[in-house]
């Protein structure tokens, strides 16, 4: 939440205000009560995101944290499964 400071204040305070604002600060400048304009930290248009994107997060969840499945091992373990199981339902011993 940004600090409301008057620009009499600002005028008066400049460098310790810029010095908080490189620190992560943000100001609202008032003049006669009314909100007139803000003072943040830069941000470099160039610089990577902060924040990753949404799309970029979307991509990632698709893959983050879920096993690579190799379908030849899969498929000989469900086999030696079966075999272990050897539950054949046309079994009438079953």
């Amino acid at each position: 939440m940004a600090t409301r400071i008057a620009q009499r204040e600002l005028r008066n305070n400049n460098a310790d205000i810029l010095n908080r604002v490189q620190a992560g600060e943000r100001f609202v400048v008032t003049r006669n009560g009314i909100a007139v304009a803000d003072v943040v930290p830069h941000t470099d248009r160039n610089a990577p995101p902060m924040f990753p994107r949404t799309r970029d997060l979307t991509a990632r969840r698709r893959t983050v944290g879920r096993p690579v499945l190799d379908r030849d091992l899969w498929l000989r373990d469900i086999r030696r499964a079966d075999e272990a199981i050897d539950d054949d339902p046309t079994d009438s011993r079953a």
